[in-house]
């Protein structure tokens, strides 16, 4: 052992050496102890020193400034049938760490100086303790934090600053952070977690907690600074900090009074900066006095010293401070050994053995404890394998700490963007303990019912989130335990928002095989407890209601994401059979509980949903709506009007006669003999869409290259117009008719939150979008430089003062950008949120917004795409079989007629060209045969309602072809309905 600094002590035979017995002087040179046992750890405080020898005993030396003059006492102490395995100092007491993970404290102001055992921290196997002036922190094998001690300056971390704190308190703020190494310096407090973040808390006057500031912390934060350092070692001094990172750089910040940043200088430094001095020598160790600073090089074997030297603590022959790193004077036959340097108060020290590292690592989850654990589970006592479960998945600490990806250190690099995990060593472990389902079983019992409710909701840092990564591999092979996946799915939904969008980073960031893993266990347990509410009537719906916010939540992570799944992985089947069987609706207390459930709450999530049960449960909804406000078989929405002056009498009709829009639609063309069930609305939509695109002036614009429409500029059309326009398309919505107006996707976009772009302008506009994609965005940059184009679209600025903006090669992306938002927000924006309010009331429950853009546009607009032989393959028969000639010869006929013909054919039957979601496969039309005297003398007739035609038993292929084509061509005021 070399030791040099202050020289008050006389623990190391020393007293040869002094002048001065009662006070010392400061020994410049380092000098050889004649310390004769094994040293196993050591400590120095601003009035003691302390170490403890092999045999697992300690001894103390400390200044007693209480009598009337100085003078230091030595003092051995030991601990009652326990050996001592870590000690650290304060100014006036020292705490121990028997190796059984108790901790021991003593106060050298009160004799006789026996060892106290801290009760509070009984059963917690403490592994790590530090102390500053007047505090201590604690860390146990589990990960948790203890402070207890002084706390003037919030170096308990507690979120307060008042009176000392006895016993030891728990720090809940770190509790899930797996945690590396805790240290403390006068009244500031540090912990660093295992892949390299830095928390500081307490004391700030001068900078040392590096934040940026000198204000005081009262609970732990993160040095955002040395984010990404890769930080493997933390040392405090009274007013200043050192970290050094694995590459052997060297940070200090706080204090510069004496020099012991090394920068130089003696200016505070507020936040960490590199001692540019040790560039090119990898530092691996360092160490802080009260006011100077140790680093060694170990390939050199040389120590550095700067700050105070007045004791002699830089141990370079001067009682002088040093600015910058010099190297300490060691006897040349020191050089050759690879030690271990300290420094505490005014002292340093150098022990040419390597001592054991300052504290134990807590426990973490890997292959070769679950390999322990399986191989013991016959011959360890069953109640200790629980106990060490226990203490293992208890703690959130533990598990963020486990499976890290070592690949090149890439856990160093964890941010927002990176969760720092290898899940594939987290699946083969688990994968592993399922092989043993007493033990699977006890560990998910421990994770419910110790880790899920203790998890924050406001998680410290990013590597506090990694378990929500971790538990879903758990949950994968514990595939019955549906209450743990809700449990975790609690847990998810109370994250804060900042802390949840992180979370979705890192889901975003999963590979497809593990995220699809992800989705499929949510998946289940909601799956399984729809289930249970379908057969057998039990409330689950908190259950339901969890894991669907989390489906929810994953389904908008492939949304944004690059990396996407199928929707259909996120469908749950489950939710088609309530609506099909109607059993949601056979008993009346059931429509009030789990009917407002299935139909309001789990709307919001509605990537649970297939497009055939959102639209299910869109039916039944409008069907409930109607049932539950009394207006079935009222006539509270009908629309009486004039086929030959439809859009004024139809605009006029909404204007000016209040409306029931929860009822049914009932429309009546005036002289004609239909009866609406549902044809007469379907035909009156199809026609007032043909109306509104022949109007002059127009109220929608027509881009002749896409055949699509867009909401014209203010000023060509009523104001109300679009209002009307939008309450059209609404009442078609809610009725269940196809309306086409020939809008982009553009439009659904909107009406659904979603930004439209690039792409959705190609679709509306192809030639301005290529015009944008050539000249603008061109990879030849000198292209856009020759346009000469401003921040202009269609006469109008699309910017603040666009026309004195040129368009370059630096900002082309934000015109095309703005040019996007111009033409489908800025420019039309009053005309939209007319539409928007009318479709809103036209379509009176909002269960509409679940559906996605594309979607609704089919739901809308209809399907255009047409297998003609699914409606031979779906057709019924009254008083006809398939096999008659009569039936042969219409389905002969029907095939040859043209795309065009059959069509007409489509409306004729139904009102509308266009088809339902799943296409003709939704349609079934039933062929009559009404037996009437002379056939020949009738054409076909259609009820558009109920998709019947009457079809005369005609007497031959010829009679059939010239009276259905007739009847299909002229087929608008014609038939019954």
């Amino acid at each position: 052992m070399i030791c040099w600094g202050e020289t008050t002590f006389m623990e190391f035979d020393l007293d040869s050496l002094y002048h001065d017995d009662e006070l010392g002087i400061a020994e410049s040179h380092p000098l050889a102890t004649a310390q004769k046992a094994k040293i196993t750890a050591l400590s120095v405080g601003r009035r003691m020193f302390a170490f403890v020898t092999e045999d697992g005993k300690g001894k103390l030396c400390f200044r007693d400034e209480m009598s009337e003059t100085v003078r230091q006492q030595n003092e051995n102490f030991a601990l009652s049938g326990e050996k001592i395995d870590a000690l650290t100092c304060g100014a006036d007491c020292i705490v121990m760490v028997s190796q059984k993970g108790n901790v021991f404290q003593l106060n050298c102001q009160i004799k006789p100086y026996i060892p106290r055992c801290l009760s509070a921290l009984n059963g917690r196997h403490v592994i790590q303790v530090a102390c500053g002036d007047h505090h201590t922190i604690a860390l146990s094998r589990d990960g948790q934090l203890f402070t207890w001690g002084k706390n003037s300056n919030g170096q308990l971390g507690q979120g307060e600053v008042g009176p000392s704190s006895q016993p030891p308190k728990r720090l809940f703020s770190l509790s899930g952070i797996p945690l590396a190494m805790i240290t403390a310096g006068g009244d500031q407090s540090f912990a660093l977690s295992v892949s390299g973040a830095v928390f500081a808390w307490g004391k700030n006057s001068a900078g040392q907690l590096g934040v940026g500031d000198k204000e005081d912390i009262h609970v732990p934060t993160i040095v955002k600074s040395l984010n990404l350092k890769r930080t493997v070692f933390i040392s405090c001094g009274d007013e200043h900090t050192a970290i050094l990172t694995k590459g052997g750089l060297v940070f200090t910040f706080g204090s510069g009074e004496y020099g012991q940043l090394g920068h130089n200088s003696n200016k505070e430094e507020l936040q960490p900066r590199l001692v540019a001095e040790l560039w090119g020598s990898r530092v691996t160790q360092i160490a802080c006095g009260r006011h100077h600073t140790l680093v060694y090089v170990e390939s050199l074997k040389t120590i550095y010293s700067f700050g105070c030297g007045e004791q002699g603590q830089l141990g370079s022959g001067q009682a002088t401070n040093q600015n910058v790193p010099l190297p300490v004077q060691l006897s040349p036959e020191f050089h050759h050994e690879i030690g271990t340097i300290l420094a505490g108060g005014n002292q340093s020290f150098y022990c040419p053995e390597t001592l054991p590292c300052p504290g134990k690592m807590i426990l973490t989850v890997d292959d070769k404890l679950i390999s322990q654990w399986i191989s013991e589970c016959d011959s360890k006592p069953w109640e200790t394998l629980k106990t060490e479960i226990k203490e293992t998945f208890s703690s959130a600490s533990t598990l963020n700490g486990s499976f890290l990806n070592q690949s090149g250190d890439k856990h160093y690099q964890t941010s927002m963007e990176n969760s720092g995990l290898d899940l594939s060593l987290a699946r083969l472990a688990f994968e592993k303990l399922a092989n043993n389902k007493l033990l699977l079983k006890e560990v998910g019992s421990v994770v419910q019912r110790k880790l899920l409710p203790s998890l924050p909701v406001d998680p410290s840092g990013v590597e506090d989130l990694r378990v929500y990564l971790i538990l879903p591999e758990l949950l994968r092979v514990l595939p019955m335990d549906r209450d743990l996946c809700v449990k975790f799915a609690e847990a998810v939904c109370r994250l804060q928002p900042q802390c949840l969008k992180i979370l979705e980073g890192f889901w975003s960031k999963l590979t497809r095989a593990f995220f699809k893993s992800l989705v499929k266990v949510v998946r289940s347990a909601a799956t399984w407890f729809l289930h249970q509410m379908r057969t057998e009537w039990c409330d689950y719906r908190t259950s339901v209601e969890k894991t669907a916010e989390v489906l929810q939540k994953l389904y908008e992570v492939t949304c944004n994401g690059i990396r996407k799944i199928e929707e259909r992985n996120f469908y749950i089947k489950e939710m088609k059979l309530f609506f099909q069987s109607g059993e949601i609706f056979q008993l009346e207390e059931n429509v009030h509980r789990v009917a407002h459930f299935m139909m309001g709450r789990l709307t919001m999530y509605t990537s649970i949903f297939d497009m055939e049960t959102k639209c299910l449960l869109f039916n039944s909804l409008a069907l409930g709506y109607c049932f539950l406000s009394g207006s079935l078989g009222h006539s509270g929405n009908q629309l009486c009007v004039n086929r030959r002056s439809l859009l004024t009498d139809t605009f006029q009709e909404l204007r000016n006669n209040p409306r029931q829009y929860l009822c049914p639609l009932e429309v009546k063309f005036k002289y004609e003999n239909g009866i609406d069930h549902g044809g007469v609305s379907q035909e009156f939509f199809t026609v007032i869409a043909r109306e509104i695109h022949s109007l002059q002036p127009r109220m929608l614009e027509l881009f002749e290259d896409s055949g699509l429409v867009w909401f014209m500029p203010e000023g060509h059309c009523d104001d109300d117009a679009y209002s009307l326009l939008g309450i059209l398309c609404g009442m078609a919505l809610y009725c269940k008719c196809f309306v086409n107006f020939h809008f982009p996707l553009a439009l659904f976009k909107k009406m659904l939150g979603v930004m439209p772009t690039l792409e959705d302008l190609e679709e509306l506009s192809p030639k301005e979008a290529r015009n944008l994609q050539v000249e603008v965005l061109n990879e030849d940059e000198e292209v856009v430089e020759l346009l000469d184009l401003d921040f202009t679209a269609r006469g109008h600025e699309i910017v603040p003062n666009g026309r004195e903006i040129t368009v370059t090669k630096c900002n082309r992306r934000q015109f095309v950008e703005a040019y996007i938002d111009f033409t489908f927000n800025k420019s039309v924006k009053k005309q939209f949120d007319d539409f928007l309010g009318g479709f809103s009331q036209g379509c009176p429950i909002q269960i509409w917004q679940m559906f996605l853009p594309e979607e609704l546009m089919a739901l809308l607009c209809g399907n255009i795409h047409y297998i003609w032989e699914e409606l031979e393959k779906n057709a019924l028969y009254q008083a006809y079989e398939p096999t008659d000639k009569n039936i042969q010869n219409f389905w002969t006929v029907f095939f040859e007629l043209s795309e065009e013909k059959k069509k007409d054919f489509l409306s004729y039957m139904t009102g509308s060209d266009r088809l339902p979601i799943r296409g003709l496969a939704n349609i079934k039309i039933t062929i009559v045969n009404q037996n009437k005297p002379n056939p020949d003398d009738f054409y076909p007739v259609a009820n558009t309602c109920y998709r019947c035609l009457y079809l005369p038993n005609y007497s031959s292929i010829h009679v059939l072809r010239e009276k259905f084509v007739h009847a299909i061509s002229f087929y608008e005021e014609f038939g019954e309905y």
